[in-house]
């Protein structure tokens, strides 16, 4: 088929492709900018044909000619039926321009007319295809897209590659897709151009599994329910499309512990092959996809003689992989495992789970596999699932614990003790743990409509709102409810009063009232003897009051941590270790700061708690970013938020701390994005408190992009918001200099020092020392701005030592950056004395200090300054800052790994702070070394200095 400019494809074809797809269709369409040829591959579903049309219409409007085809394995024996598509509708276009004999062996090929044939003109035709390519492009660009190369009929695609090997720099581009299961693509690049790129399209990811199933209007999904489809569908977009819709259009869910539905349309792709295997085969296929982590040694206890040869049987069958090394069994394709699953007879799978429940050597394995095999309620059953549960929680793995605890509620009699809706309740709680808001909401709510009991309603209540997160304003009208059903237990009152304290923070924004409902929520639940209750209010009240700048934050943080102590509430990220964190990192004490939180992260991620690791991880990010490793900021708040994002919490707070980073590390215009879809989130939420911390982190976006009248429009709205919300601690935001800053930049000095004087009062009563020089460093420049050059000089040097000493590495650069342009500037005024100027004006020291930091759009601003300027400067200064660059073609660990050496950490260092051993840390120096052309740490630190190693 041929299409002219007016070429257009299905405008839906564009959404899917950008999920996931981002960076792979910008290195294919600046290829095809280029004027070369694409090639994409990867196995079925995965998207190519997608990619490919999008391709297509978005480069195609610069072709003059697109040459359309899409072969079919039906059709593949075909001769000559790929160029019919090709050609068909030019073939008048360029018959009169062809030698009589080529003209005469491409008409019979198109038309089936005659006799001509690759054995009888051969070589006729292969000149026909090649001049009418030619004939074509005279006339301007062609574009010919391929889908499904690998059925395209012999002839056909021997005729385009001895064309496309002879084009030269003649216009005519290929943009083809082609199914392979591995790497085998290079046969088919023989009919492409020399200059193919070859574009292996991979498994999407499980947010990138939700992006697409969110965008297709599958969303009433629960986060365990994407996480099957992810795990069943292998990350293939089709696969997961058909699953999510499957389950969309079923009116029951599975059960805890049962597998996804596999509709008969992915059935069919990989199923044929299994009417091949033995009936006995089939049976030991069906127990492997039973198990957890099927062994050939599970496999015999579970009664399969014969499991050899008949796991040997489906290998060569293409059903299961073959290892090289180990005892597993494992499916080629998770799908095969869920559509034979899927097929088997409902008796069929209790015999084989029955038979695993003794078999599997995991307790909780044993307990799973005895209530898939149970039907009806069984107090013993009940029990071991509930052990298991409990034995799921202690591991760490909450999100297991919540299935098994919905399955012990199944199988409980309605007049046990504990009943089944108060074990509902526990896997409520575990899957809040585990960072699945939407089923523990439902739980939560399908106890409600049958509970009686207070102490239920209450807890079941409780879940609801947590289940809210941040957007506390949509569970208003639960509260009345709830205050009710606690009636005048000092317990229940304790947790209701504790959530009316988030509640007055983050739906009112008034931190005296969030702080006087902890207290009396901490003394409730004294009175009720709920330790752990009073120990998060605790810790909520003492967070308040370092936020506010309260005289009695130190003691109600002693208070917090005092024992007895709750090792859940020990490491919450609302817990006593949370409250410790934000004080040290507040009063300066950043070595403390990050030996705190480190060891908080740590603990939660061996539980399993991954709310907390998502704020964590935030925290984490904001100390690295504060000590000046930018770098390794970046990495943290990029983890943080897409762990956000896949499990539906935290998201704008990750956002709004990714947005800082991003402007201190990565880009610019990211951070935007990112600080705008911060406050989008608490604007949504009714969150006055996260609001400002996102307007905050746009005011600093905004001032790295040279925008210094939008950050000061940003930053006077959290200046109103802060004094609405009673915060005077300015160690929170830590906005006050920028905006004053900012004000200097567009001609305000005056309000800037109004800004300074006044931040200046609350920092010297609460000690804030790093505040203090920042403040100073913004005076500096309200000096010079009136002409106090002198002075202004002295001020910066001093800030930049000061900051140095205290550990803020950013802060420093910045000091130095500003002590650079202030001398540069001055050094440009006429002199009325003959003083000389302190200081020699050079960009050097603030280029090596960003250069340590990592800090490249500021090290951009000081190539920017240099380059409008005429100081002298090292070209070590002004040059790409090389280590930088290099480190981006690095994988994510090796880059974390290279930045930390680039910081002077020993081996031992980096494993302690990424979690991993030091025999990981030297494997992936060896690969750094590898991929960077260097030999040693000596030349990571070289790069560190801007010096190219030789």
């Amino acid at each position: 088929m041929t299409v002219r400019r007016d070429f257009q494809e299905p405008p839906r074809s564009r959404p899917d492709l950008v999920i996931g797809r981002e960076d792979l269709f910008t290195s294919a369409r600046e290829q095809l900018g280029r004027g070369g040829s694409v090639l994409l591959h990867g196995p079925a579903g995965i998207g190519k044909s997608t990619v490919l049309r999008a391709l297509a219409a978005d480069y195609g409007a610069s072709a003059r000619t697109v040459l359309r085809c899409s072969a079919t394995e039906s059709e593949s024996h075909l001769p000559f039926l790929a160029l019919a598509d090709l050609f068909g509708l030019v073939l008048d276009e360029v018959s009169g321009q062809l030698p009589a004999a080529q003209r005469t062996a491409l008409e019979s090929a198109l038309t089936g007319r005659g006799e001509s044939t690759l054995q009888r003109d051969g070589l006729a035709l292969r000149l026909a295809v090649l001049s009418a390519l030619r004939a074509l492009a005279a006339k301007g660009p062609v574009l010919v897209v391929a889908d499904d190369f690998q059925w395209l009929d012999a002839a056909s695609a021997e005729l385009l590659g001895f064309a496309a090997r002879r084009l030269g720099d003649t216009p005519v581009q290929m943009l083809c897709a082609v199914r392979t299961e591995g790497q085998e693509y290079d046969r088919h690049l023989r009919a492409s151009p020399p200059d193919t790129l070859a574009v292996r399209l991979g498994p999407l990811t499980r947010t990138q599994v939700s992006a697409l199933l969110d965008h297709r209007g599958y969303t009433p999904l629960s986060r365990s329910t994407i996480r099957d489809i992810h795990r069943t569908s292998g990350g293939n977009p089709l696969f997961a499309l058909e699953l999510g819709r499957a389950l969309a259009e079923s009116p029951t869910r599975p059960r805890p512990g049962e597998p996804l539905p596999v509709p008969t349309s992915l059935r069919a792709l990989v199923l044929s092959r299994l009417e091949m295997l033995s009936d006995e085969a089939r049976r030991t296929l069906l127990v492997a996809s039973a198990g957890a982590r099927p062994t050939l040694a599970l496999l015999h206890a579970a009664g399969r003689e014969h499991a050899e040869a008949e796991t040997a049987q489906a290998a060569a069958l293409g059903l299961l992989a073959t290892e090289a090394e180990g005892p597993a069994v494992r499916f080629a394709h998770p799908l095969i495992s869920a559509a034979l699953y899927a097929e088997a007879p409902a008796q069929e799978r209790r015999a084989v789970h029955a038979a695993l429940s003794t078999a599997a050597s995991d307790p909780i394995e044993r307990a799973r596999h005895l209530a898939l095999a149970t039907t009806g309620t069984d107090p013993e059953v009940a029990a071991r699932l509930a052990e298991a549960a409990a034995l799921a929680r202690d591991r760490g793995a909450p999100s297991v614990a919540a299935s098994l605890g919905l399955l012990a509620a199944r199988h409980t009699p309605a007049d046990s003790t504990p009943g089944p809706d108060e074990r509902r309740l526990q896997a409520a709680e575990d899957a809040i743990t585990a960072g699945e808001a939407d089923l523990a909401r439902d739980i939560a709510r399908d106890v409600l409509t049958r509970a009686t009991v207070p102490a239920e309603r209450v807890r079941a209540w409780m879940v609801v709102i947590e289940a809210a997160g941040q957007a506390l304003g949509e569970v208003d009208a639960v509260f009345p409810q709830v205050l009710a059903d606690a009636g005048d237990d000092p317990g229940l009152l304790a947790l209701v009063h504790y959530q009316l304290a988030w509640r007055g923070l983050v739906v009112e924004g008034d931190f005296a009232e969030a702080r006087q409902e902890a207290e009396h929520a901490a003394r409730l639940a004294a009175e009720g003897e709920d330790r752990r209750t009073e120990l998060m209010a605790l810790s909520f009240q003492a967070s308040t009051e370092t936020l506010m700048g309260h005289p009695g934050a130190p003691a109600t943080v002693e208070r917090a941590l005092r024992e007895p102590q709750d090792p859940y509430v020990a490491c919450h990220h609302n817990g006593a270790g949370s409250a410790r964190f934000r004080w040290l990192i507040m009063s300066d004490q950043l070595p403390e700061a990050r030996a705190t939180i480190t060891a908080l992260l740590r603990e939660v991620r061996r539980r399993g708690m991954v709310e907390s690791e998502v704020h964590f991880l935030r925290f984490l990010a904001d100390t690295e970013l504060r000590t000046g490793h930018c770098g390794r900021a970046l990495d943290l708040a990029r983890e943080s938020l897409r762990l956000a994002r896949d499990a539906g919490i935290g998201e704008g707070a990750s956002a709004m701390l990714a947005s800082l980073a991003e402007a201190s590390a990565g880009d610019v215009d990211r951070a935007l994005a990112l600080a705008r879809e911060a406050a989008d989130h608490a604007e949504v939420d009714g969150d006055q408190m996260y609001l400002s911390r996102a307007l905050a982190a746009l005011g600093y976006a905004q001032l790295v992009a040279g925008d210094p009248a939008a950050t000061v429009r940003s930053l006077r709205r959290v200046r109103e918001l802060e004094h609405g919300l009673g915060i005077n601690d300015p160690a929170r935001g830590r906005w006050h200099g920028d905006l004053a800053e900012a004000l200097v930049r567009i001609g305000e000095p005056g309000e800037a020092q109004n800004v300074i004087d006044t931040t200046r009062a609350h920092a010297l009563r609460l000690g804030r020392e790093s505040v203090l020089a920042v403040l100073d460093r913004a005076e500096a420049l309200v000096r010079a701005a009136r002409g106090e050059h002198e002075g202004a000089l002295v001020r910066l040097a001093s800030v930049r030592d000061r900051l140095g000493r205290l550990g803020y590495g950013l802060e420093e650069a910045r000091a130095a950056f500003a002590l650079a342009r202030l001398r540069a500037q001055a050094a440009a005024l006429p002199r009325t004395g003959h003083a000389p100027l302190p200081g020699p004006a050079s960009y050097d020291e603030a280029a090596r200090l960003f250069r340590r930091c990592r800090a490249l759009p500021w090290l951009r601003q000081v190539d920017a300054a240099v380059a409008a300027g005429s100081t002298p400067v090292e070209p070590a200064s002004v040059a790409p800052p090389v280590a930088l660059d290099a480190l981006e073609g690095l994988a994510s660990m090796e880059r974390q790994v290279a930045s930390l050496v680039m910081e002077g950490a020993t081996n031992r260092e980096i494993a302690a702070r990424l979690f991993i051993s030091v025999k990981t840390v030297e494997a992936t120096l060896t690969r750094v070394y590898r991929k960077l052309g260097i030999r040693s740490r000596v030349d990571i630190v070289r790069l560190a200095a801007g010096r190219r190693t030789t």
